[in-house]
């Protein structure tokens, strides 16, 4: 599996690397193939990436575009984009003061609630939320980044 960093790659990637491995052994998917981008970026960016991509007008801490609708649209069998992650630092670090746990574990759970984004998790009704929010919590335990971190 390879993820491509639209910078310097982060002190996270071994984590973003596991936790993406593991979001897709979840749903099935040999990570062998798969290909992920990541863009770390200011409230501005974020915010215009919202507004025009959401309708949304505000800062965010994560945005995720993924390029399949269907998971058996995906063959396996060769390199395939799963979709893009937007991860804003400054709404991270601010996360992380709020709920008191480091910057590290609140990008690897962005990247995480986004990697299950890709995989067609959503969290609009309470359901959807309930099976996302599953998956997430298995996979930050795996990772030892427990909400107490």
């Amino acid at each position: 599996m390879n993820i491509y960093y639209d910078g310097k790659q982060p002190k996270q990637a071994d984590r973003f690397q596991e936790a993406a491995e593991l979001v897709l052994q979840n749903e099935g998917l040999d990570p062998a193939f798969c290909e992920i981008s990541v863009s770390f970026v200011d409230d501005d960016t974020i915010r215009d990436i919202n507004r025009e991509n959401r309708g949304v007008d505000r800062v965010t801490d994560v945005l995720s575009f993924p390029q399949f609708d269907d998971l058996a649209d995906i063959d396996q069998k060769r390199p395939y984009l799963l979709g893009d992650v937007v991860l804003c630092t400054a709404q991270a670090e601010r996360q992380a003061e709020e709920y008191g746990h480091s910057v590290d574990r609140e990008l690897v759970y962005l990247f995480v609630h986004s990697m299950c984004h890709l995989v067609g998790y959503d969290h609009m009704e309470e359901d959807e939320k309930a099976l996302m929010r599953a998956v997430e919590e298995k996979v930050m335990c795996v990772l030892d980044l427990t909400r107490t971190e």
